[in-house]
């Protein structure tokens, strides 16, 4: 393969305010994108996670006690997911690891049967960088959760949302049509691959609560205010143009007693305003599509 494109080289400059503004179908103003990342931790490797400070500063394998901490979210903290989405009839996206297929298929079934999107998020959870054979790796990702979805994936995020110069092309060459990895921009983009375009939507750093929760440290309740705050903000914006808010949760942080009830709180004041859509990435895309052509 020829040496990849560099970022700027995928997707030219675009100021927000030089677009046509997007619109969206009848009286909709904004899409609540939901993320639910479900993933499988190896014993045998560095946990993508830790709360607890190494004794003495030195990392140690097999990290038994966070392998645990993730444990928890596939045993007690996806349950309160799914019950959360089914009353309110919300089928979000899940970035699935594909190995959930293999050790939590009790999990991944319960996804599959309340229709939830399957996204490809790599076969196991690490980063994209470790990966020796990283268009194998997509191949094998796709290929599990295809068997198993009953239906090929169309969208994709990194762990970490990690990423090399080569992934968009790799990308493209499987199959995929969009990805969460481009956290650049407000609205869909589409990005220049070797194999082809590539849509970008606007997934988030920031409303995630591995940064907030894990990294910086808040309370319990700063995953519904910054959410709020955001949302506020893009539904103001929406009044001109069509907006999108995205919420990327995992069951071991947001599944937790002590959070969920500051989840719930998010859906009830999201859906306190009108012209909202809770729209998966597979259903923005199809839409995307159709502007474009349009």
């Amino acid at each position: 393969m020829p040496n990849p494109m560099i970022p700027r080289e995928r997707a030219d400059y675009s100021a927000i305010v030089d677009r046509p503004p997007l619109k969206l179908p009848g009286k909709a103003r904004i899409v609540f994108w939901t993320i639910v990342n479900y993933e499988v931790w190896d014993i045998h490797k560095p946990m993508a996670r830790q709360v607890l400070p190494a004794p003495t500063g030195m990392a140690t394998t097999p990290d038994v006690v966070h392998w645990g901490f993730h444990e928890y979210g596939m045993r007690v903290g996806c349950w309160r997911f799914f019950e959360l989405f089914k009353r309110l009839g919300i089928r979000p996206t899940l970035a699935a690891n594909a190995r959930i297929c293999e050790d939590y298929p009790r999990v991944a079934e319960e996804a599959r049967t309340n229709g939830w999107e399957f996204m490809g998020h790599a076969y196991e959870q690490g980063p994209i960088h470790k990966e020796e054979d990283q268009a194998g790796m997509i191949a094998r990702t796709m290929g599990i959760i295809t068997k198993f979805a009953g239906k090929k994936p169309v969208g994709w995020l990194g762990p970490g949302l990690t990423q090399t110069m080569e992934t968009p092309d790799l990308l493209a060459a499987a199959g995929i049509k969009y990805i969460g990895d481009w956290v650049y921009d407000d609205e869909p983009t589409t990005i220049r691959t070797a194999n082809g375009p590539l849509v970008t939507l606007p997934y988030t750093m920031e409303l995630n609560d591995i940064p907030m929760m894990l990294v910086q440290h808040h309370q319990s309740d700063y995953l519904l205010k910054r959410t709020i705050d955001q949302f506020d903000r893009l539904y103001a914006e929406s009044e001109t143009r069509a907006k999108f808010c995205a919420l990327a949760i995992h069951p071991y942080i947001s599944g937790q007693p002590h959070r969920i009830k500051y989840l719930e709180q998010i859906y009830d004041y999201v859906n306190r305003h009108a012209g909202v859509l809770h729209w998966n990435g597979e259903e923005m895309l199809d839409w995307y599509g159709g502007v474009a052509k349009g």
